[in-house]
């Protein structure tokens, strides 16, 4: 199944390094058949207090996105985000296409 590296980034502070940071992380994701499918964007806040911007990317499994998040090409730029941006990172497997609400519960 697929796995999403999924970030809700804030206080993005846009300059150099962010710039370069942005320039880099595409070729990144490429050995890994990582791509997005969310990269901030507008949006409708429905419901809470949202705040920020969304990041979706998708990877084939698991062991990709996180051998992607290891790999010393992302490691070099990673310092380029984390010290202009605040944020949280998670990677999250996806579920079957007949998962239903309730199969938490079992």
């Amino acid at each position: 199944m697929a796995t999403y590296a999924v970030a809700r980034l804030w206080d993005t502070v846009m300059g150099p390094q962010i710039v370069q940071y942005l320039e880099g992380i595409d070729a990144t994701l490429a050995p890994f058949q990582g791509h997005f499918l969310v990269h901030g964007g507008e949006f409708k806040k429905l419901e809470g207090d949202w705040t920020g911007d969304l990041i979706i990317i998708e990877f084939p499994d698991r062991q990709h996105a996180q051998a992607w998040y290891s790999s010393e090409a992302y490691q070099k730029i990673l310092p380029f985000r984390l010290s202009n941006t605040k944020g949280d990172v998670i990677l999250i497997d996806t579920v079957p296409g007949d998962h239903k609400a309730t199969d938490i519960l079992g």
